[in-house]
């Protein structure tokens, strides 16, 4: 099994990642594909008259303020305009892709985070009323039923709640829980950079291997910071949790599943 995190940035290649996509697929690969669309969802959250907000958490990460109406064009872009595109590129190549959020079929579900703590002028506040949340459980057996009829599954956040509420989340944790559900070869996430940076936005900064068994060194709990700290961590625990290995890869190239495979990048095992 191979899970690929397409990331939802500017300067994505959609057209080249599907296109490895679906020749891996046609050679018999197992494939599960999980996209984002942060890019996309900020243009048309400020077409609608509904710019979008980020919130600083008290540990250096950001994420989006998802009120009712941010949901709602969460909604219009990952699960509609991301997703068919990629189904429909997909479709294209000749991978019989089909295109869910985590909503259908309870095949995501989480708990909601009605309150968010932030940081706002050096003072830690709370936000309530929040559509956000982290995903616990996934329906492998909806999985299994869709890859054992020959589909390649293209997926998107957002996740269902406990109380049967449409959360936003996190696409990079939604990947390593499926590929650590299935024990997979490899977990690859594509975005607008080469790899993990050690002195961001320098590409020559490029770290190539991250061993598990070192991640508390100095120069690499270096990295370890804000959003990087999210994804490093991520990978340090899909791997003790059974996936072979975690690549973080450009999806920006041509060939760009099979490059990652291939130890372009940076490699977490």
């Amino acid at each position: 099994m191979i899970v690929v995190k397409v990331g939802g940035a500017e300067g994505i290649n959609y057209e080249a990642v599907a296109k490895d996509a679906a020749s891996l697929w046609r050679e018999g690969a197992r494939l599960i594909l999980v996209h984002g669309g942060s890019s996309e969802t900020n243009k048309v959250a400020e077409a609608l008259g509904h710019p979008p907000r980020f919130l600083t958490h008290p540990g250096g990460q950001v994420s989006r303020l998802t009120d009712r109406r941010t949901l709602e064009i969460f909604e219009m872009v990952y699960c509609g305009l991301v997703n068919k595109r990629l189904v429909e590129l997909l479709q294209r190549e000749g991978a019989n892709a089909i295109g869910l959020s985590g909503l259908d079929g309870r095949l995501l579900v989480g708990r909601r985070k009605t309150a968010v703590k932030y940081v706002e002028d050096g003072k830690i506040k709370i936000h309530r009323g929040d559509y956000t949340g982290t995903v616990e459980e996934v329906n492998k057996a909806l999985l299994d039923l869709l890859l054992g009829a020959g589909y390649l599954p293209v997926l998107t956040p957002p996740a269902l709640s406990y109380e049967n509420e449409a959360i936003n989340t996190d696409g990079d944790q939604i990947a390593a829980l499926i590929a650590t559900a299935y024990g997979a070869e490899a977990l690859v996430y594509l975005s607008n950079v080469p790899g993990l940076l050690a002195r961001y936005p320098d590409e020559g900064s490029l770290v190539r291997e991250i061993p598990v068994h070192n991640v508390e060194d100095p120069e690499y709990l270096a990295l370890a910071q804000g959003r990087m700290k999210r994804k490093v961590m991520g990978a340090v625990e899909a791997v003790r949790g059974g996936v072979k290995r975690v690549v973080f890869a450009d999806a920006r190239v041509e060939n760009p599943i099979r490059r990652a495979l291939a130890g372009e990048g940076t490699v977490v095992r």
